[in-house]
């Protein structure tokens, strides 16, 4: 048939009608489909989970080594078994491995912990910790070492005030020695920021010499016109007991804990007034050349023992736990490079058994008589 110019071309009505079944059987089938599906994943109690929920990154383990300070009381040749026995406790406990950090001043140790430059300092005294807090409010305790029963409650060791034996008879009132006479005197410190070598023996002083209006900075300078013609800081403990043996000092402050490797009881009962100290023979530098001089003590104060600190910066909750759990176990309480035998010829650790007995916690708050 010819198609007329200008005459539009008819659709046959059949064909629609086929077209539109199809599309609606199709629509249909879809629907199942997705009503199939969506029983099958409500049924099995399945959801889909985008590829970014199941490929959570796992945390970053910090494998930065755990920086340790300490006092140049701990710093000497003497010390070094023991600060690598501490360090391997430490990575035993976190993992990670550990550098030590050793100082020829009290300063540098609480700046260090202080920074963040170190994450441990050990062996340190209350008034270096409280400086170092005051400095960083995140600086807290980790473990102190405990009394002989493995407690707090006599948890104290010793500051002493010592002249040379030789001198000795010129510092007794009557038949007891005592600090009347130390005034005029070449007094040594260890430093001022040590807590048995400067703040309890000063405090001792100031009030011994009530009448005097005495105050911390009166007693660092010595002069014609200061209460003591010369003041030396030794530094260290150690330091300070060589410049009283070694003729610099005629009067010194230190503690019986950091001498303990270099000295024995020669007359008397330890830690009492009156007691006689003689330098071992064989005792490391500085001492190897003051062998046999003997020094008394003419005070002597309990001081509680000092802290362990940390700062949190670079250490985990888990890892300070697991330090923790490790240094107050009886492991620990029975390593002999920590809490040795003195009867023991040679032996050498931090602390005599005799005297104490293992690591305990103990608060910030603990400390706080020597805030006042």
């Amino acid at each position: 048939m010819q198609v007329r110019k200008g005459m539009r071309k008819r659709t046959i009505p059949g064909t629609i009608t086929a077209l539109l079944l199809a599309l609606v059987m199709a629509a249909g089938l879809a629907g199942c489909t997705s009503a199939t599906q969506g029983d099958s994943s409500a049924q099995s109690g399945e959801t889909e989970v985008s590829d970014s929920q199941e490929s959570t990154p796992e945390p970053e383990v910090n494998t930065s080594p755990i920086n340790v300070v300490w006092y140049p009381n701990e710093s000497s040749n003497t010390h070094e078994d023991i600060r690598a026995e501490v360090g391997r406790l430490i990575e035993q406990a976190t993992g990670r491995a550990v550098e030590h950090k050793l100082t020829t001043d009290y300063t540098i140790a609480i700046e260090s912990i202080a920074s963040g430059s170190a994450d441990i300092a050990m062996s340190m005294g209350a008034v270096g910790y409280i400086e170092a807090k005051n400095k960083n409010p995140l600086i807290d305790v980790l473990f102190v070492n405990a009394d002989k029963e493995g407690k707090l409650d006599g948890a104290k060791y010793f500051s002493w005030i010592c002249v040379n034996t030789a001198d000795a008879d010129a510092y007794k009132s009557g038949d007891a020695y005592s600090i009347d006479n130390i005034k005029g005197k070449k007094m040594s410190f260890v430093s001022n920021s040590s807590t048995s070598g400067f703040r309890v023996p000063t405090t001792s002083i100031i009030e011994h010499f009530a009448s005097d209006n005495l105050d911390e900075d009166k007693l660092i300078e010595g002069g014609p016109d200061q209460f003591f013609g010369e003041v030396y800081f030794g530094g260290s403990h150690q330091g300070s007991a060589v410049n009283l043996i070694g003729g610099n000092a005629d009067v010194a402050a230190f503690c019986d804990i950091e001498l303990a490797p270099y000295i024995q009881l020669k007359e008397g009962a330890e830690n009492t007034v009156g007691a006689v100290y003689e330098v071992k023979d064989g005792a490391d530098a500085p001492f190897d050349v003051h062998a046999g001089k003997d020094f008394v003590v003419i005070a002597c104060t309990p001081v509680f023992n000092g802290p362990n600190a940390y700062n949190p910066e670079n250490l985990s909750p888990d890892e300070i736990k697991a330090i923790q759990d490790l240094f107050t176990s009886p492991e620990v309480a029975n390593n002999e490079l920590i809490f040795y035998d003195a009867d023991v010829e040679g032996a050498l650790g931090l602390y005599k058994k005799s005297s104490s007995y293992g690591y305990v916690l103990t608060s910030d708050s603990w400390y706080d008589p020597y805030r006042k």
